[in-house]
């Protein structure tokens, strides 16, 4: 496991109403990925062009994430290891090979769309061109990922402190729109509007359920496990842990959609940066600067848990370790491509969380599978009803990709 998670402090027998502190944060860590950029190309675009129709997509994706990122920390603390080493342990060779494979292509999505929208952000507060914004980026997810040298809490806290940006931001934004609580409720029915409405849908699932988030949370709980914490309590703790970062990342989600919903509806915007200027031109220019103080600590906090991810991805499945500067420019590579050669950055999101969509499936049955096996949880197995739930989950995603590539392909 890497070296970046062995600052885990050792759980000792102090006063049960403070053991349950240092276990938190992982879930928050983890949370970032579920409001990376990525959230914002796909949340704004849906709210712009359909208003609160697709609210039930945040909701849906958001009770998924709740469940898989729980099942995640659970198989770290019942077996000290990530999701990565636990698939190459227990599936047959060609099958962990190919789940490898796909989490590769995961992370340079995941990649793109993180360092892309940091550029987008830096090209709106600053002016810097996108390429530079994009090198920017990179660099500064390299120092966050520094303060993992000092054990995980300071990565935790600096984390969080992304978190809370983003969160004031788009709570004083969705004050400033005025968002109408009848029509978001009505929102949360189920509907779609044609293709590009199941297109949005699919990359809305693709940019809140993360499935390198799902990698990356039990390798954090699996540090804490090996610390020497109970596995009960260890347990107890991320349920809260789970429970407050999801419910937090869910809240933004939503924020940002109603947001664009009310503020943005009807108007033909396609971009962030045109999100940028509506919201200027609609609710003034502070709702404007809070959106692209947004966007940049979410594009430099998830770059940083990305990288993160990958690195645990990597070591999970070939049981090796590479340097932090070579894993990074593998992945940062492909995002400095597009950027150089003039891709429209918003498109470039959108069809980065369509692949994302693709890959959820990929981490979520593997996981169903294994955390319902005795032989490995133990104790802590899951319960019938959980497996059925998180069959349940894995089956609507996989439908609502099915139902992409129908709309795609028409009828033969």
């Amino acid at each position: 496991m890497s070296d970046v998670l062995t600052g885990a402090p050792s759980i000792g027998s102090g006063r049960r109403q403070t053991r349950l502190l240092p276990m938190l944060g992982p879930a928050f860590v983890t949370a970032v990925a579920y409001v990376d950029p990525g959230n914002f190309a796909t949340n704004v675009t849906a709210g712009s062009t359909y208003g609160y129709l697709l609210v039930w997509v945040v909701l849906a994706s958001n009770a998924i994430a709740m469940l898989v990122q729980y099942l995640s920390a659970k198989a770290g603390i019942a077996t000290g290891r990530s999701l990565a080493a636990l698939c190459r342990d227990r599936c047959p060779r060609p099958v962990a090979g190919a789940l490898w494979v796909q989490a590769e292509i995961v992370a340079v999505a995941t990649d793109l769309a993180e360092v892309v929208g940091g550029a987008i952000a830096l090209r709106i507060l600053f002016g810097l061109p996108l390429l530079a914004g994009g090198l920017v980026t990179g660099g500064v997810a390299f120092a966050l990922l520094a303060l993992c040298r000092r054990g995980h809490r300071p990565f935790e806290v600096a984390i969080g402190g992304a978190l809370a940006v983003i969160l004031v931001g788009f709570a004083v934004d969705a004050v400033l729109a005025g968002v109408r609580p009848p029509a978001v409720l009505a929102g949360a029915v189920p509907r779609l509007a044609g293709t590009d409405s199941v297109l949005l849908a699919v990359g809305m699932l693709g940019a809140t359920v993360m499935p390198h988030a799902i990698y990356l949370h039990g390798g954090l709980t699996s540090a804490r496990s090996r610390a020497g914490a109970d596995p009960r309590t260890l347990l107890r703790a991320q349920r809260v842990d789970v429970v407050a970062a999801m419910t937090v990342a869910g809240l933004m989600n939503l924020l940002l959609l109603v947001v664009a919903a009310a503020a943005l509806s009807g108007r033909g915007i396609d971009t962030i940066e045109g999100a940028y200027a509506g919201l200027g031109s609609t609710l003034g220019s502070v709702a404007a600067a809070l959106f692209a103080v947004a966007l940049l600590a979410s594009g430099l906090a998830s770059s940083s848990v990305g990288t993160l991810s990958g690195q645990l991805v990597m070591e999970g499945f070939l049981r090796r370790r590479i340097p932090d500067v070579v894993r990074r420019s593998a992945t940062l590579a492909p995002a400095l491509l597009v950027l150089a050669v003039g891709v429209d950055p918003t498109r470039a999101l959108l069809v980065s969380q369509v692949v994302l969509s693709f890959g959820i499936p990929f981490a979520i049955v593997p996981l169903v599978w294994l955390t319902a096996r005795r032989d490995v949880m133990g104790a802590l197995v899951n319960h019938r009803l959980t497996t059925v739930a998180g069959a349940v989950c894995a089956a609507a995603v996989i439908g609502l990709n099915g139902m992409l590539i129908a709309a795609v392909v028409g009828p033969v």
